[in-house]
């Protein structure tokens, strides 16, 4: 006889919310409270599969199917702080995935931008966050971005790029915040920058892993 695993419930969410905060945000330079707050409040296990609600709190990435994941709440958050959120900014979003960082972001700032390639999941983002004013979902190619919405204060690509077009760095304001996951040599990194003119460089800030985006490959070079 097989025995099913009792379904968990919202005080049980509540509790892995609260140990997430405590043990993988507050120990690890997550130290601005606005951003605290808000992990601590938004149900991350509305943005995964029903089936992979018990995890939503693990400090791994999870799997969102298609090739997706969601990313780390340690990944996300040190990207918000390092993205020196001010709550008059306009935020575009990268690789929104089911919505959880653009319904931690919503709390924090005007306006969010979130682009996501995948149908499905942008309708799931689309209905988590349809009772959220302030979040504009696009469906679409990650790195076209949303130009008609620009120029935007912050550009957060929630995962790990290989190349920063510059498709997405033209929809910056000048003197604009980026921050990204990236990928070096096969590394991974947080990387964050300033957009001046027509030049962006990321510089990397801390050495954890974020999930890999599609479509930023950097081209690569043959030889015969």
């Amino acid at each position: 006889m097989t025995l099913s695993a009792p379904a968990l419930r919202n005080d049980d969410f509540t509790a892995m919310r609260q140990a997430m905060v405590a043990s993988q945000l507050r120990t690890t330079q997550v130290n601005d409270p606005r951003i605290v707050a808000a992990m601590a409040q938004v149900p991350r296990e509305r943005f995964v599969p029903a089936h992979a609600a018990a995890l939503a709190y693990v400090d791994r990435a999870v799997d969102l199917g298609q090739g997706r994941a969601l990313n780390t709440p340690l990944a996300t958050a040190r990207l918000l702080v390092q993205a020196r959120l001010q709550p008059s900014d306009r935020v575009l979003l990268i690789g929104a995935a089911a919505g959880y960082t653009a319904a931690v972001l919503a709390s924090l700032v005007a306006e969010v931008v979130a682009v996501e390639s995948l149908p499905d999941l942008a309708a799931h983002a689309r209905d988590a966050l349809a009772q959220t004013p302030n979040v504009t979902l696009v469906e679409g190619p990650l790195e076209h971005g949303h130009p008609a919405g620009a120029p935007y204060d912050v550009l957060i690509v929630d995962g790990a790029i290989e190349e920063l077009p510059s498709t997405l760095t033209s929809q910056v304001v000048d003197g604009g915040r980026i921050v990204s996951g990236i990928i070096d040599r096969s590394v991974f990194r947080l990387a964050a920058g300033t957009h001046r003119g027509v030049a962006t460089a990321l510089a990397p800030f801390a050495d954890i892993d974020s999930v890999r985006l599609p479509g930023f490959a950097r081209p690569r070079s043959f030889t015969f």
